[in-house]
C-alpha cells in the first residue's frame, strides 16, 4: 500500500511518512477544535450536536492539515492536494470544456465563422489554429483573436508523431478540418478517433479523393452537368473524403454557373452549417 502511495504522490519514503503524520495530526487537531467550538454553544450531545460536529470538522479539516503541514515541511503538497479536491467538486458542477483545434491551409473564412460562433460559448473553445502554410490568411485571423497558432512541417506531420504532442499540450480534444489540404496521417487519426471532422465542397461520395478540392471540385461538377451540388460534413478516417457522413446540404447548379459562382453558393452553405454541426456533434459527445 505504501509503495502505491509513493508512486501516486511521487514522493520518497521520508516525505510519505511526514504526509501520513500530517494527516493524523491534522485530523486529531480538527476533531479537538470541533469539540471545543461546540462547547461554546452549550449544546448537549445529541443528533443536532453530531450534525454540527460533522459540518465543523469538514470545514476545519483543510485549515488544520495546512497548519500542521508547515512545521513538517509538507505545506506545498497539502496546498496542491486540497486544491485538487476542491477542483474535483467544482468540475462536477460544470459541463466539460471542448478545446477545439482548427486545421486550415488558406484564407480561413470557415475558421472565422467557427471562431465567431464559439467566441463566448460556455463549453466550446477554439484553442489552437494549425496551418501548413506560413503566409496563410488564417494565421492573421488567429492573431486577431489571440488564438495560439502552430505552423506544421511536412516531414514531422507525416513521418513523426503528427504533432499529437503539440495538440495535447494545448489540451485539444476535438479537431476540425476547415480547408486543410493535407491528408491526415494515421498517427493523428488514432490519437483522435471519431474526434476529427472535415467539410467537403461537394456531395460525397462523388467528387472526393486526392486532388479534389476548391475550384477543381466545382469545375468537375459543372463539367458533368450536375443539377445540384452542396457540402458534406463527415468524420475523418485514413482515406480521402471517406469517413462517415454527419450532414449534407444541397444547392442548385444552374446552366450559367461557373466554378466561381458555384464556389460562392458553397461558401454560404459552409458558413451557415459547419459551426452549427460542430456544436451539435460536441453536444452529443457530452451526452455519451
Amino acid at each position: 500500500m505504501f509503495q502505491k502511495l509513493k508512486q501516486r504522490w511521487k514522493v520518497n519514503g521520508l516525505n510519505l511518512a511526514l504526509i501520513i503524520t500530517t494527516f493524523a495530526l491534522g485530523g486529531s487537531l480538527c476533531g479537538y477544535a470541533g469539540r471545543k467550538l461546540l462547547t461554546l454553544t452549550g449544546l448537549e450531545k445529541g443528533a443536532l450536536w453530531v450534525v454540527l460536529y460533522i459540518i465543523l470538522i469538514t470545514l476545519l479539516w483543510p485549515l488544520c492539515v495546512l497548519l500542521i503541514s508547515i512545521p513538517l515541511g509538507q505545506f506545498g503538497f497539502f496546498k496542491r492536494y486540497i486544491a485538487k479536491i476542491f477542483s474535483r467538486f467544482s468540475n462536477k458542477k460544470k459541463a466539460p470544456v471542448h478545446n477545439v483545434a482548427i486545421f486550415a491551409s488558406g484564407a480561413g473564412s470557415n475558421a472565422q465563422q467557427i471562431i465567431n460562433r464559439f467566441s463566448k460559448h460556455p463549453t466550446i473553445k477554439v484553442a489552437l489554429i494549425v496551418c501548413n502554410k506560413p503566409g496563410a490568411g488564417v494565421l492573421n485571423i488567429a492573431k486577431k483573436h489571440g488564438i495560439p497558432a502552430t505552423i506544421i512541417e511536412k516531414d514531422a506531420f507525416f513521418k513523426g508523431e503528427a504533432y499529437v504532442g503539440t495538440l495535447q499540450q494545448h489540451n485539444i480534444n476535438f479537431i476540425v478540418l476547415a480547408g486543410f489540404l493535407w491528408k491526415v496521417p494515421t498517427a493523428l487519426i488514432k490519437a483522435y478517433s471519431q474526434k476529427i471532422i472535415n467539410i467537403h465542397p461537394a456531395l460525397l461520395p462523388a467528387y472526393g479523393g486526392k486532388g479534389m478540392y476548391g475550384h477543381f471540385v466545382h469545375e468537375a461538377v459543372i463539367a458533368n452537368k450536375e443539377t445540384q451540388s452542396g457540402i458534406t460534413i463527415h468524420y475523418v478516417d485514413e482515406l480521402y473524403d471517406h469517413g462517415a457522413v454527419i450532414k449534407q446540404v444541397t444547392c442548385p447548379v444552374s446552366e450559367t454557373d461557373t466554378a466561381a459562382t458555384l464556389a460562392a453558393k458553397i461558401h454560404l452553405l459552409e458558413h451557415e452549417h459547419f459551426p452549427q454541426v460542430i456544436e451539435q456533434v460536441l453536444q452529443k459527445q457530452n451526452i455519451r
